[in-house]
């Protein structure tokens, strides 16, 4: 039984799943907008908008240490999140990110989405 345990698998170990999710939210940030399976795009977007609540406090050293923990990559995006991005959604109580379906995929008829910012 999977009672209380709200994420999904993605057919992938913990640490591969972590790693992608991380990369695929530094594209999100860089470039407003990411393509994916609807599987992904959903956990993505859970992700990401975690990120964009903790960002919306401001850019204080306490914030900046909590994003690095879950962003270690890439610095830039993360000053880019809380600089540019959180901003944005500093009245808003919620729904930063708009999932668009976009058809299946010709080779294996995965259904796809496209993630971004509202």
């Amino acid at each position: 039984m999977r009672h209380q345990n709200g994420r999904k698998k993605l057919n992938l170990k913990p640490a591969h799943k972590r790693s992608m999710m991380r990369n695929q939210v530094i594209f999100l940030i860089d470039y407003g907008h990411i393509v994916s399976t609807k599987a992904r795009i959903k956990e993505l977007r859970k992700f990401a908008e975690k990120l964009v609540t903790i960002a919306r406090e401001g850019n204080s050293f306490n914030v900046r240490r909590r994003i690095n923990a879950l962003l270690p990559y890439k610095q830039e995006a993360a000053l880019k999140l809380v600089k540019e991005v959180a901003p944005r959604y500093v009245n808003r109580p919620g729904g930063y990110t708009r999932i668009i379906p976009m058809g299946k995929r010709m080779s294996d008829t995965a259904e796809l989405a496209r993630l971004e910012w509202v």
